[in-house]
């Protein structure tokens, strides 16, 4: 179906696989268009529960393409902005998916492919990864991703490596928060994805849409009677709802609830 992608959908896991090795899974607009696409039919498809965004080859994302950078450089003004949206939306689509997304980071991260990263709920990287925003290397800036970049780390290293351009390690990036485990190789990065997968099978699926859809309203926004009303609505619709009938019970029964294989 996807030239520059590959999906499938395992036990309730959705993987979705960047498949340009020899491109080293650079961004180009074809690709682009593939992993929305692609995103957009696992959010709604009920028998996926998760996804994994994976990639082969010796790289996970090598950012924009060679080859999409040339033609972008005779873009006008208005098809760099349709260009730039397309972008836009596929990481929103990964940053607003209702089902939990993990990054499974087996090789080095540039630009657009920290961006990935940073949209993702979770990610997990070998312990040799490299990372680097080398946008103004270029006379460019990470707009696209920003807004991804910087939930991830935060203003301050933002700053640092965004200016930099300069490659960061594996262990900086677990240390500034865009990455939440590290791997000694490939075997064990498969070994955390396998982890968070069983654990994640275990959690109730609407539950999951309700918890990202709450950590987007409240994040960065100041504890006031607003965003207290909205927590006590969110809590009172959950509990009365299907799903929350359901797993109150199997916990007071001492059962599993109906979600649990």
């Amino acid at each position: 179906m996807y030239e520059n992608i590959l999906t499938e959908v395992d036990g309730g896991v959705g993987i979705v696989t960047l498949n340009r090795p020899e491109r080293h899974n650079a961004f180009d607009d074809a690709m682009i268009g593939e992993l929305a696409d692609a995103l957009r039919q696992m959010a709604e498809d009920s028998a996926v529960r998760l996804v994994v965004i994976s990639s082969t080859g010796k790289s996970f994302c090598a950012g924009a393409d060679l080859n999409w950078m040339q033609r972008a450089a005779t873009y006008s003004l208005e098809e760099n902005q349709r260009d730039a949206g397309a972008l836009a939306e596929m990481l929103l689509r990964v940053s607003e998916c209702p089902k939990p997304v993990l990054a499974r980071v087996q090789g080095p991260a540039y630009g657009g492919g920290v961006g990935l990263v940073a949209a993702s709920d979770m990610a997990v990287a070998t312990f040799d990864t490299r990372f680097a925003l080398t946008e103004v290397k270029l006379g460019l800036i990470p707009a696209v991703i920003s807004p991804h970049v910087i939930a991830a780390i935060g203003e301050r290293y933002a700053r640092r490596y965004m200016l930099t351009a300069e490659a960061f390690s594996a262990a900086e990036a677990y240390r500034i928060g865009l990455i939440h485990e590290m791997a000694p190789d490939m075997q064990g990065l498969d070994e955390a994805i396998g982890e968070w997968v069983d654990t994640l099978l275990k959690n109730g699926p609407q539950a999951l849409a309700e918890c990202k859809a709450l950590i987007r309203s409240v994040a960065g926004r100041p504890l006031g009677p607003k965003v207290v009303d909205y927590t006590v609505e969110r809590i009172a619709h959950v509990r009365v709802s299907p799903e929350g009938q359901e797993g109150l019970s199997a916990f007071l029964q001492k059962r599993k609830p109906n979600w649990v294989a």
